[in-house]
């Protein structure tokens, strides 16, 4: 064989010419190595340096304290108090499951507890403490404070907790506190005020606290908190104190309230009483009601069924999301109309058959008294509450020209009060009830809407507003329960100015044939001749009943025969003094069939109270005032029920 012969000075060539590249890849991957260097450190240094101080330091929010809501006399309906709770810092605890189990045997855990700490846990940070359980006893927490050394990160705090003192008193009125769910967030998120409600497991859910939600929260403070590694707190760094609540001051009188709510008895429905001259809300009854205490922690599933499946719905605020049809209480805004429109100008009067026949029709609208009430002019209608009279005055001024003039009087529209949920009732016309039903509208339907029968409807809060509206000769004042906002930590109060939302130009002379109309409501002869019989003050009023189901045109009403949530509504409206009102109000109990001799009595010991400092006579209060309350001098003598009453 031939011997191969090398040309090394060819290999030499490859070889040097490889490693020449290997060494170009080389320098070239250290130069991008270098470049990212220098970008990571120099270029990018501030924002990975800011990255590292967050993972060692943290932002731990303090929750401020929650203001307070207090009535007209410094009486407390919601504040604070401190508990103990039991609370587990995850970070410090290598075995969660086993050391929850261990604690247990020392205090009581239920599963309600479990479920909720597992909640709150996924909402916080690891290095956060979380409340397992709350509102522990003296005793349990002395008995876990003696074992406390064997759990490493399980200890008892002091938490703040919302209390409503007075209970179901003013429930609907205040409202209360809940848990933040995702909706409350979405909301927060909304408004911009998110942020100012980390570490806060509450908002307002109802009432004042809702509303006035901004006010009493307060402003979050923050502690810089250093951690390691592992997430575990090493020290604070710096600390932002929080900013309390604001304190919100009620028109509201407590003991007012008590004696409203208590004159109710067992009826349900509600009231409202309203300052005429400045819209202040006097009393704000609904009835039955609920303690809102069981809302503060989150309600249990027992609790929440027997408030939710009640046939008595305690939990809906009837002056403002209850509707009725008004009864005869409309009938002095319908006289309004009518002589503002010129309509029925004194001194018209009609000779009352006990009923009304529209023209071409066979079929009569009764009046409430079968026999009649002989002549009747204006003011004796009111005074009577003659059915009659104000079927035809209805059906003269047309059904757009009647809703149109009583809206001015809020109808149909949502008062404003300071508290969310409220509704408009309704003011029925033709473009309605196509839009609704499909149909045309009929005279008929017209002639009913002048006894506030038909589809109309409204809230008591409405009512009280129209008669505030009413006894302010045509000024409408918008109606609030707050009156003063106080700052916590100086006591600077700030007090919210009243609102005139509206002006109605009234005829003096109109206005005071309907006032004196109202007036004699109250005095013998009457529907209401009990309520204002010995008051040392002139009360002027009108009773009103609402059907709850209809009855057939010849067959008369017998309440002894139907089931009593069947029977009709009793309402009643008033203010007072007549010739310089300080009050005005309205009440509706339901199923309770007479507004003279049911509703009306509610209202007198509310005024009694309010303008002459009278209690009840069996009244015990529960309420520690801050105003002495001057007794009674002289009982109230009571006068037999008016034949009218037991009607209308």
């Amino acid at each position: 064989m031939r011997a191969e012969l090398k040309n090394f000075q060819h290999e030499q060539y490859y070889f040097r010419l490889r490693l020449g590249f290997t060494a170009f890849v080389v320098l070239a991957l250290f130069g991008v190595l270098a470049a990212r260097f220098f970008y990571l450190q120099i270029k990018q240094y501030n924002h990975y340096q800011t990255l590292a101080e967050n993972n060692r330091i943290s932002l731990v929010p303090i929750v401020p304290n929650r203001g307070l809501i207090i009535d007209k006399n410094g009486v407390v309906l919601a504040h604070n108090f401190f508990v103990y709770t039991l609370e587990i810092t995850p970070s410090k605890i290598d075995d969660l499951e086993a050391t929850i189990a261990e604690v247990g045997k020392l205090v009581e855990i239920s599963a309600l507890d479990r479920k909720r700490f597992n909640k709150l846990r996924e909402e916080s940070r690891n290095f956060e403490s979380v409340p397992i359980r709350t509102h522990l006893n003296e005793v349990e927490a002395a008995s876990f404070a003696v074992n406390h050394y064997r759990f490493p990160g399980v200890e008892i705090k002091s938490r703040l907790f919302r209390h409503y003192p007075l209970g179901k008193l003013g429930a609907h009125v205040v409202g209360y506190i809940g848990r933040i769910n995702d909706k409350d967030l979405s909301g927060l998120e909304k408004s911009g005020a998110l942020s100012n409600y980390k570490g806060s497991d509450h908002v307002g859910k109802s009432g004042i606290e809702q509303f006035y939600e901004p006010y009493l929260h307060g402003t979050t403070g923050f502690q810089q908190v250093e951690i390691d590694a592992d997430g575990r707190a090493v020290r604070v760094l710096s600390s932002t104190a929080p900013v309390p609540g604001n304190n919100v001051i009620l028109s509201i009188d407590s003991k007012m309230q008590e004696i409203a709510e208590t004159a109710f008895g067992e009826h349900r429905g509600a009231l409202v009483a309203i300052d005429p001259k400045t819209g202040s809300v006097l009393a704000y009854v609904s009835q039955p009601a609920f303690d809102p205490n069981l809302f503060v922690d989150g309600i249990d599933v027992e609790n929440w069924k027997t408030l939710n499946d009640s046939l008595d719905k305690p939990l809906i605020n009837r002056p403002i999301r209850g509707i009725y049809p008004p009864g005869s209480t409309f009938k002095p805004f319908v006289a309004m109309a009518g002589l503002e429109n010129g309509k029925r100008t004194p001194p018209f009067a009609i000779s009352d058959p006990g009923y009304f026949t529209l023209a071409n029709s066979a079929h009569h609208y009764r009046d409430w008294k079968p026999s009649g009430h002989g002549m009747v002019d204006m003011q004796r209608a009111i005074t009577v509450s003659c059915d009659t009279f104000f079927y035809g005055l209805a059906l003269e001024l047309g059904i757009e020209k009647l809703t149109d003039f009583v809206r001015h009087f809020g109808f149909g529209e949502k008062s404003g009060i300071d508290i969310q949920g409220e509704i408009g009732g309704l003011l029925p016309t033709p473009e309605w009830k196509m839009r609704r039903y499909k149909q045309p509208w009929y005279q008929g339907e017209t002639v009913i809407t002048g006894i506030g029968q038909g589809y109309t409807l409204v809230t008591p809060m409405q009512l009280a507003q129209a008669t505030a509206i009413l006894a302010n000769d045509g000024v409408a004042m918008k109606p609030h329960l707050v009156t003063k906002i106080q700052k916590a930590i100086t006591g600077e109060t700030q007090v919210l100015p009243d609102v005139v939302q509206d002006k109605i130009a009234l005829n003096p002379e109109n206005i005071a044939i309907v006032k004196r109309g109202m007036m004699d409501v109250t005095l013998p002869g009457g529907t209401a001749a009990s309520v204002g019989a010995n008051a040392g003050y002139a009360i002027a009023a009108k009773t009103g009943t609402a059907q709850v189901i209809g009855i057939k045109q010849n067959e008369k009403y017998n309440a002894n025969s139907i089931n009593e949530r069947h029977r009709d509504h009793a309402l009643f409206i008033a203010y007072a003094p007549a010739d310089d009102p300080k009050i005005a109000m309205a009440i509706i109990v339901e199923n309770g069939q007479h507004g003279g001799s049911t509703a009306g009595p509610i209202a007198r010991k509310v005024m009694d109270y309010y303008l002459l400092g009278k209690l009840p006579i069996t009244e015990l209060s529960k309420i520690d005032q801050k105003i002495p309350i001057k007794p009674s001098e002289n009982n109230t003598i009571p006068v037999p029920i008016a034949e009218e009453e037991l009607h209308d």
